[in-house]
Order: structure tokens, then sequence, then C-alpha cells
């Protein structure tokens, strides 16, 4: 089958490319460490560190082989050097000379040669690879053979660290994510076996023990269990589990044996889908990478008609002309000229960005996001689920003189169990079990106002206000001035009370707020939540600009109000709901990515443990590595034009040549994998 060339959406080629040589390099370099070691293998994916006492021989063979030509080709430089200069041999002339140097050319040069060949007949002349072959054959040619073996060996030992580079890369990013154990123990009947989680149908039961990582995700069937769930949301504190709720792939069960019953396939585990996402991040390209794509695709050829004209134009002007003077300067033109820091140092950069951020608990659907999350100007947050805690908890309870208050709450209870609302559930968890001694009659739910009933004969209401003056019970509060949601309740058309009901505030919520004041972003609340408890909240934390009672609809007026003042604006919150806000913001972040899959969907940034203090945390690894990339690209530019120019002046030499590509390339890596070392924990100054 013949090769077929791929390109991006900007019509650059990307296959037949150094980056893609790096990556294919450092991608058989993960197949081969895996492959060679079944505590890594694709075939059971056990919990494994490269901190873990593993030794990794297949792993470590592989960078041997890495490292091999390029030994190779110093080993016999330094002796010929040592030859040329500090212990000359008379035999150390002629062709035996040019012939030793050939042969220490050869283990670094042959491959660069072969891809510039293959690079040639795929239609991409101007390649890293065609310079490097030109400007090192070129050495050769006029006599300067230890500076041409040098340049393509410390251009080799450049691709070898950049390969590395991106290897450490990548498998950071897997092995933080790619957590699922590929054997799981199922329960068929009395006995146990161990079966491949692939084969495990929906519906079947498996058997956790204590410190083993679930393999799929399912329901847990145990009354209580303990998990670790760091390698989806990066939170390491145990979460507690009942009889019932979801547990998913990647959660490492922590004291108790427990039965979990499977509930999604293999393949189709949140974890899987997350994997998946962090993947393909990786390839959706940042326009800073697109435009240095663009760029070099333009620079390169430009480069090497200017060192054609170094080499020429002097024999029109210069009276003394000397070929080999002029064509060396031109040689070392070439190898000055060579992007390889900017086409690897800045992916490798994106790479580390995507990486420090999974490692956080907080996924970038693709590079391009870290690039936008820099530069949020307007963080917009719903309130329930973003800054609450989503889950409501009954605050007050006022029992009207001259009723029981047991008795009322008891009533309100069993009418309430009538809904599933959220606001019932509330009630259920404050008052305790429902009262079946107590029986309703009649029961009727009144749209957008609450419930009515019959209990021995008398009329018991509960809802809003409105409810009560629909049916003319009078009372002696004003709604208005009560900041939760509250809850009346009349029952013989007498007003017998209320409780109010309100969300709490998540305990990150003050240092979220704190953070992004620092960091000079503005801050909008935005809910559909009554507008006094969303003004108690805001003002609580303090929040400038904050609006209740909205619509999906009013929410996107008011983000258009921010965009039309030509301002970047990020909006956080649940991913489905507010799915036309989402759209029309610059970056939509979606808070708890575990609980439901819609918002893995919908967001271009997900925060998977639903804390808001990842939002600050999100724009600082944007912000980082957005600094790293442009600190790459501006060290690259600035020694390759200091270093072209005094090339071109014949100031400079092959040395000078060599550092200006490889030795910059090597800095800007090194740079671009710090990222992955960073904190970015935020700590509460309180």
């Amino acid at each position: 089958m013949d090769h077929q060339h791929v390109y991006d959406a900007q019509g650059k080629q990307l296959c037949c490319t150094q980056e893609e040589k790096i990556n294919m390099a450092a991608d058989n370099l993960i197949k081969h460490k895996h492959a060679n070691n079944s505590c890594c293998s694709t075939d059971s994916h056990n919990d494994h560190s490269d901190d873990d006492g593993h030794n990794h021989d297949a792993d470590s063979d592989s960078n041997v082989k890495l490292f091999l030509p390029p030994a190779i080709s110093l080993i016999a430089l330094l002796i010929a050097i040592a030859l040329d200069n500090y212990i000359p041999q008379s035999w150390f002339t002629g062709w035996v000379r040019i012939g030793w140097y050939i042969a220490a050319y050869l283990p670094v040069g042959v491959p660069v040669i072969k891809e510039a060949i293959q690079s040639i007949m795929k239609g991409e002349i101007f390649s890293e690879f065609f310079l490097m072959s030109i400007a090192t054959i070129g050495a050769f040619i006029i006599g300067e053979y230890p500076e041409g073996v040098a340049v393509m060996l410390f251009y080799s030992v450049g691709e070898v660290f950049q390969t590395l580079a991106v290897k450490r890369a990548k498998t950071n990013i897997k092995a933080l994510l790619d957590q699922r154990p590929d054997e799981v123990t199922v329960i068929d009947g009395n006995r146990t076996t161990v079966r491949k989680a692939a084969t495990v149908n929906i519906g079947e039961i498996i058997q956790l023990k204590a410190g083993e990582k679930l393999g799929l995700d399912g329901e847990l069937l145990s009354d209580k269990a303990s998990f670790n769930t760091a390698a989806l949301t990066g939170e390491s504190k145990p979460d507690s589990k009942s009889k019932g709720e979801s547990v998913l792939a990647g959660m490492i069960n922590l004291n108790t044996v427990s039965q979990v019953k499977v509930t999604t396939a293999y393949t189709d585990s949140k974890l899987s889908r997350i994997l998946e996402l962090v993947q393909n991040a990786t390839a959706q390209k940042a326009p800073t990478e697109l435009f240095i794509r663009k760029f070099a695709k333009i620079y390169t050829p430009i480069v090497v008609a200017l060192a054609i004209l170094i080499c020429v134009v002097p024999y029109f002007v210069v009276d003394a002309y000397d070929f080999n003077q002029w064509l060396y300067r031109a040689l070392i033109f070439l190898v000055i000229s060579c992007p390889c820091a900017l086409v690897i140092s800045i992916p490798l950069g994106y790479f580390g960005g995507i990486g420090a951020a999974s490692k956080n608990g907080i996924l970038f659907k693709g590079s391009h996001f870290l690039d936008s999350i820099s530069t949020i100007q307007n963080v917009v947050m719903d309130k329930t689920g973003t800054m609450t805690e989503g889950v409501f908890k009954v605050q007050d309870v006022l029992i009207q003189d001259g009723f029981d208050r047991e008795e009322i709450l008891r009533m309100v209870n069993v009418l309430e169990n009538q809904s599933t609302h959220p606001v019932a559930t509330a009630i259920h968890e404050y008052v305790g079990e429902v009262d079946s001694s107590i029986t309703l009659s009649n029961v009727e739910e009144i749209s957008g106002h609450g419930l009515k009933a019959e209990i021995n004969g008398k009329e018991l209401l509960v809802g809003n206000f409105k409810l009560l003056n629909k049916f003319n019970v009078s009372y002696d509060v004003d709604p208005a001035k009560i900041v939760y949601t509250v809850i009346a309740f009349a029952y013989d058309n007498k007003f017998a009370g209320y409780l109010t009901i309100a969300d709490n505030i998540k305990e990150d919520a003050q240092l979220t707020v704190d953070t992004l004041k620092e960091l000079g972003i503005n801050i909008t609340m935005l809910s559909g939540d009554k507008n006094t408890v969303v003004q108690f909240v805001a003002q609580k934390l303090g929040i400038p600009n904050a609006f209740g009672d909205l619509l999906p609809e009013d929410k996107v007026d008011k983000v258009k109000e921010l965009k039309g003042k030509n301002e970047t604006v990020a909006f956080v919150g649940d991913g489905v709901n507010d799915a036309p806000v989402v759209a029309l913001s610059d970056v939509g972040i979606a808070m708890g990515g575990l609980g439901s899959d819609a918002t893995i969907e919908t967001a271009d940034v997900v925060i998977q443990d639903d804390k808001p203090s990842k939002i600050p945390t999100a724009i600082a690894i944007g912000k980082q590595t957005k600094r790293i990339v442009w600190q790459n690209i501006s060290l690259a530019f600035t020694v390759k034009i200091i270093v072209l120019a005094l090339g071109a002046g014949g100031m400079a030499t092959m040395w000078e040549a060599v550092f200006a590509d490889v030795g910059v390339a090597l800095l800007a890596i090194v740079n671009a994998v710090r990222i992955q070392k960073m904190q970015f924990h935020l700590e509460s100054k309180s």
C-alpha cells in the first residue's frame, strides 16, 4: 500500500517531518517498554509508576539503542581529533584520515540522509534532515571533516534527547489516566473467577478486595465502601460510597471486600472516555503551534536561498573570492537555520501543560484551550453546583404558635414524599423516616406553587407563598425579606409556618474568588435561583456582579454584553443546561466531570473533582504553558538571528552553529519539561 500523506486543517503536511519522526520514535519506545514488561503491558494494566521498584531492563535497552550510534561516532571523533592535534601519527593522513572521519560520520549521518531522501521523494524537500545532510556533506567536500562529523553528531544527540523528552511527556499523560486493571474477579454463583475486564458483560458482579483497583464502572452492592479516586480526580482524599451509588473504573478500594454490579462496558467506562479525551487533546494544535508550522514552511526555503546567495554573490563583489570560505559560511548558515528548537519544544510545552492539568484533575480538550484560557478577562459562573455544593439542606424552621412542631413536620414530610424534587429530599433528610401512620387523600400538585392534600379531613398546603395566596391563607411574614428558598405550609386554612432551604457554599469557593481577583480577572455570577439567594452568596464571597432569577436566554444576553466589550469570557457551569452560554463563551468549563458524561462532551475544559479552586489553577497552568512556549520561541529566534549574522560575516564557526541549533533545542526542551514538575495547588491564606 502506497504511503498517504496526512495534512492538517491549514494544509500543512503532518507526515514525513521531524516532529512526526520524534513522536513515532517516542511512541515506539513506549510500546517497546510495555511489550517487554508484564507489569506495565497493555495486557496487564496494573498499578505502576516509574518509581515502584521495577527493573525495566527493556526500557533501559531501548535507551541504550538510542544512544549507541552517537556514542560510536563520539568515540571515533575524539580519537580522530586526538590523532590530528595531540598525538599525531604518520599513518593518520590522506585516505586513511578521510576514511576514519567517514566511519565516524556514518552511524549518525546515514539515518538522517536516509530520512532526507525519503522526505524529498514524498514532496517535503526543505526538511531538517535535508538541511543537516547538505551542511555536513558540504563540510566534508571542503575538508572540514571534524566539524562535519560534530554537527551531525550533536544533531543526532539532540534528536535522542528530544525523543526521550516527548516519550516522558506522553508516558506521564498515559500513566496518569490509564489506570484500568486488565483483569477483574467475577463472582459466578459460589465461586470466583479471574477474567479479562474487556470480556465482562453488563449485569455481572465483580469482587473487589481491599487495595484493588476497580476495572469497570458499576453500582456498589455492598453496604458501604471507601475509595481512593486520585486516578480520576487528582484528589487522594478517600471518597465514601453507599449501596446503590455509582463507582468508576480506576477507583481503588481501600479497606473492605466489596461487590460491584457492572453497568458499563470496558471500552465505554468513564476512565476510557477521559483517557481518549486527553490523548486526543495532544493532537489538537494551538494557534502558536500552527503559526510556527506555517512559518517554518516559508522560513526554511528562504534560508536555503539565502545560503546559496551567501556562497554565490561574493563572487561578483569580492576581489579575492575564495569558494571554500564562502561555502563554509553558507553551510554554517544552513546549520543555524534548522528550526529544531521550535518544531519540537513547542508541542512538548503543550504536552507538558496538558499533563500538568491532568495531574491536577483538569482536562483540556486541546492545546488551543491552554492558549485561550491564559488570556481570559472574565470568569462567569453558575451558582448551584459551581460555587455551592448543589445539595440542599434545611437551614431554619419557624412554626407558628398553636401548632405542634413535630406533628406539622411529620405531615409535611409525608406529603413531600410524593415529590422527587431536591427540596423534598432535603426535608426528608431533616425530618427523618416517613410516618406511615399518616394517611393522605386527594393529593394534588399545583404547578409552580406546591402540593395540596387532605389529612384527617383537613387541608394541608406545602409550597411557596403563592400557594397560600391562591387559597387565601393569611400570613404575617414578608417573603421578600427571607434570603433562602422558602417552603411555607398551612393546615386547616391557617398559616402553620415555614422552613428555609439553602445550598451550602463550597469550602474552597472563597479561595477561588480571592485568587481570581489576584489574577486581575473580573467575576460574574449568573443563576436561575432566587435573586435574594444569589445576592447573599455573592456578598458573602465578595463577587461584585451577581444576577438571579435568570433563564438560559438571559444568561446568554449577559455574556453577550461582556463579549460586546471585546473581552474574553470563560463560563463555568454544568455543561448541559448552560449549553448556549458554553458555546458562546471563549472557554467553556464544566464542573464535576465524574458526575455527567454530557459535561465531557459539551465543555472545552472539565474539572473532575467539582472544586471551583481548580478554575484559577487551570488559568495558571494555561498562563505558565504559554509563558514557556514563548520563552522557547524568543530564545530560539534571538540566538539564531545573532549567530546567523555572525556566520554570514565569517565570525562564527560550525561550533557556534551547533550551539545555535542543537544547543538551543536542548535548552528549549529542558525549559518545556519544567511545567510537568511545577506545583499548582492553591492554598488558603486564612
